[in-house]
């Protein structure tokens, strides 16, 4: 008897998982997080528009959702003012990075990233048999420069760039997006990855044309939208490239509950606005907690914030280990010297009030 004969390049890769559910850590703890402050993901919730309109969606559920995804794609592309050949809808925006990594990237095809960025990016990129090149951040800033430089360098086919940034919460200018777009080498696509942007400051997206074809952009309803478990990106570029996502992508992979969520979630920008003012309170209280047991937070343009525990990794890790063993699910950077911090996602005041009465605490075992 034999065993399924996969690919070289499939039976050459480890089995991997970006991120570690939080889910995965309750059964092996035995019991559930107090806080869920680790995945960034909104606890505010989305628009009760979206809610509604999901509930009434779920007795059509029978049905397959519209491959064309045209009244989301239409209300999309009137929000920002381009066509709806601009816009592609997906899985997240981890399925279409999985998508557009198809497109472009064969075995042995250069890709730039930081080191530490996003992981879930560079794992579609090894399932295509890309060669990652990693740049190092810079003051805990991904560092455009750098990565155009090493673009240039290795003839890179894609530049992976969020903007705000994650695991750090820091971001860039919109107008320094589009000066490091003046030095992307010809033939390299930078991969702008925006999903903290609508919780970001005035001035963070970056102005370029919707039909500049050197800039793909991905959006998502997963943070300000509050619909992380719907599973609804998008992304906005030049239609050529736009339209060659329908030679690769699972045309029937959105379900119509999150069609119509995401459509409602949209036209509530008023609950965005609600959203935006929570997570800027619940950013100014884990400051305040971290400054409080003489830790540093990070600027941050993101829903959560980065703090410096002020050690190495192995420090940072026993503090990580203290607040999940007291009920609090929080994550860190992988990447040295990154890995210094932890990093905790806007939570409500109840979550925020655990927070501060476990850090004190994980702080002191974790010091010994």
């Amino acid at each position: 008897m034999t065993g399924p004969r996969l690919t070289p390049l499939a039976a050459s890769l480890p089995a991997t998982v970006p991120f570690v559910g939080p889910e995965a850590q309750e059964r092996a703890l035995g019991r559930p997080f107090a806080a869920r402050l680790g995945a960034n993901e909104s606890v505010f919730g989305p628009s009760p528009r979206a809610i509604s309109a999901m509930q009434a969606a779920s007795g059509e559920i029978w049905m397959y959702g519209d491959p064309e995804a045209h009244d989301l794609r239409a209300a999309l592309a009137d929000h920002h003012g381009c066509t709806p050949a601009n816009i592609m809808i997906g899985e997240g925006i981890d399925g279409l990075l999985c998508y557009l990594v198809r497109l472009l990237v064969a075995e042995g095809d250069a890709v730039v990233t930081s080191d530490g960025a996003y992981p879930t990016f560079n794992y579609h990129v090894a399932g295509f048999g890309g060669l990652l090149h990693k740049v190092p951040y810079t003051g805990d800033h991904e560092d455009p420069g750098a990565l155009m430089a090493k673009a240039a360098e290795v003839n890179a086919k894609l530049v992976y760039l969020a903007n705000p940034d994650n695991p750090m919460g820091s971001h860039h200018t919109g107008e320094q997006i589009v000066a490091a777009l003046d030095m992307l080498p010809a033939g390299t696509l930078l991969v702008l990855d925006e999903a903290y942007i609508d919780l970001a400051p005035e001035g963070t997206a970056a102005p370029v044309s919707h039909d500049d074809p050197r800039v793909i952009r991905m959006r998502t309803f997963s943070k300000g939208y509050g619909m992380a478990g719907a599973r609804v990106g998008y992304a906005i570029g030049a239609a050529p490239l736009i339209d060659a996502f329908n030679k690769v992508r699972n045309h029937f992979g959105m379900n119509r509950a999150a069609l119509a969520g995401a459509l409602a979630a949209l036209q509530d920008q008023d609950w965005m606005a609600h959203v935006r003012i929570e997570v800027a309170q619940a950013r100014d209280r884990i400051a305040q907690i971290a400054r409080e047991n003489a830790l540093t937070p990070l600027p941050s343009a993101t829903n959560f914030v980065t703090v410096d525990c002020g050690s190495d990794t192995a420090f940072a890790r026993k503090v990580l280990e203290g607040l999940v063993a007291r009920g609090v699910f929080v994550r860190m950077p992988f990447v040295a010297p990154q890995n210094r911090c932890i990093r905790i996602s806007c939570g409500t005041a109840a979550d925020l009030d655990l927070l501060a009465a476990s850090l004190p605490e994980a702080l002191r075992d974790a010091r010994g």
